[in-house]
């Protein structure tokens, strides 16, 4: 079967449809690693999006469960330049039928080139997913609000062990919570709406703010809640997190014209001068002009553009990066930053019990 995808510029490139004959649309993204397809399409930071694979062969490895970042795919359609078809590890299956399973198109034999290129020069657009045998539709408006104020989450808790740990939940990644966990934390799911004295009631010894998709502005109402929290407990926030934190305190965000998707993205230490790699997939960063109006003093830039990657209060236990130390993909350079956070918060709980 064939296909194709428009982009709302005008541009069209056709390719092989899988999966069932559909129409969908979002907003087009590209990922530059080689490996990491599961991770990403089951990424809710990727929410709503057409993911496009830098790297030519994608699904050489199958999908395994394992390495799933959330219970579903969160992207609306996957683009790829050739999809593997060949033999598998027993336990996987194709992506074709993963994604299939779950009514996902995949569209493969596309020049990915020429898509990331237009992108790039012109920035992410709306983008249409077409079966041959559906009209081209409508275009509708790109989603960026992703957190409807009266949504009825559960708060859930999980593990055992002597920290407990409130992970503010905007969607977060499952390997966010497995690192937690494998290092011995109690942890306790928090809905981004939950009430304000929630931390408390629980006795939560620190709050990580998760990742998530869509604009950071959509919990401007939330802001408050989220300072005051911050304020009283040892505070890491990740991706989106540190986004919300960096607003909570008087920072402004602003949309990158194609953002950082992809698992070698250099960071750059301000404190140590050291460069390391870094994974990554937001739209939206901190203007650097407006953290002037705050107390953060930052603590990693990029080193391909010089964005803000990553925050430090200067007397309040709080540190926020812009990429994800879980990497899941990516490379595992900055899972110490999971153990200072920790650290602080025991070493926080230590001087509280003996007050």
């Amino acid at each position: 079967m064939t296909g194709k995808l428009i982009l709302a510029n005008g541009e069209a490139f056709n390719g092989n449809w899988h999966g069932t004959p559909a129409s969908v649309q979002g907003e087009v993204v590209f990922f530059t690693g080689m490996t990491g397809y599961e991770e990403v399409i089951t990424d809710p930071s990727y929410k709503g999006q057409v993911i496009v694979f830098s790297y030519p062969l994608i699904g050489q490895y199958g999908i395994e469960s394992l390495y799933a970042q959330s219970e579903k795919i969160q992207v609306n359609g996957i683009i790829v330049a050739e999809l593997y078809d060949g033999p598998l590890p027993k336990r996987a299956s194709s992506l074709a039928h993963f994604a299939e399973s779950q009514g996902v198109p995949v569209l493969s034999g596309i020049d990915t080139r020429s898509v990331i290129q237009t992108v790039r020069e012109t920035g992410t657009m709306p983008a249409q997913l077409l079966h041959k045998e559906m009209p081209e539709q409508p275009w509708q408006l790109l989603t960026a609000d992703f957190f409807p104020a009266g949504e009825n989450m559960d708060i859930k808790q999980v593990g055992e062990g002597h920290l407990h740990i409130g992970l503010v939940d905007f969607h977060y990644k499952a390997s966010i919570l497995k690192e937690l966990l494998a290092l011995g934390c109690t942890v306790s799911i928090l809905p981004y709406n939950a009430p304000a004295e929630l931390p408390e009631s629980l006795g939560v010894d620190g709050l990580l703010f998760s990742n998530g998709p869509g604009d950071p502005q959509a919990l401007t109402s939330r802001l408050p809640v989220y300072r005051a929290w911050a304020e009283r407990y040892p505070s890491f926030g990740i991706c989106l997190g540190h986004q919300v934190l960096a607003a909570a305190f008087g920072a402004n965000t602003t949309k990158l014209a194609y953002g950082h998707r992809g698992a070698n993205h250099p960071v750059k230490n301000k404190k140590t001068g050291r460069v390391s790699m870094s994974s990554q997939n937001h739209s939206y960063v901190v203007e650097a002009d407006s953290l002037k109006e705050t107390p953060f003093d930052v603590l990693y830039e990029n080193v391909n553009d010089g964005s803000i990657e990553g925050l430090i209060h200067p007397h309040l236990p709080i540190t926020t990066v812009q990429f994800h130390p879980e990497a899941a993909p990516g490379p595992a350079d900055h899972l110490a930053l999971f153990h200072q956070f920790l650290e602080t918060a025991n070493d926080m709980k230590k001087v509280k019990m003996h007050a």
